[in-house]
């Protein structure tokens, strides 16, 4: 599927929707920081710019009680033929070193 967004727009969206989720909780920032250990200069900086590190931000899902959102992240994938299945790649397994 053709996303029309750039990176910029879902950061920016992602930072809007979880300063919209901080504040229906009545929560300011700096409860915020606390709550989920992220630094408050850090939660600042996400819902300004959207930047913030993929710890931080499930921290901060976590603390918003949204941390079962990042299920929807990466789907598996589905097939709807059985030439899809055969035609996906397969999953390599690395061999241990033997010692």
């Amino acid at each position: 599927m053709l996303s029309l967004l750039s990176p910029s727009d879902i950061l920016s969206s992602v930072a809007s929707r979880a300063r919209d989720r901080r504040l229906h909780e009545n929560m300011t920032q700096e409860a915020l920081a606390q709550r989920s250990g992220v630094s408050l200069g850090s939660i600042k900086r996400f819902e300004r710019t959207g930047e913030i590190s993929l710890a931080s931000l499930v921290h901060v899902a976590f603390a918003l009680r949204a941390e079962d959102d990042f299920k929807e992240l990466f789907p598996p994938l589905r097939f709807e033929t059985l030439d899809e299945v055969m035609a996906a790649p397969r999953k390599r397994v690395r061999a241990r070193k033997r010692s």
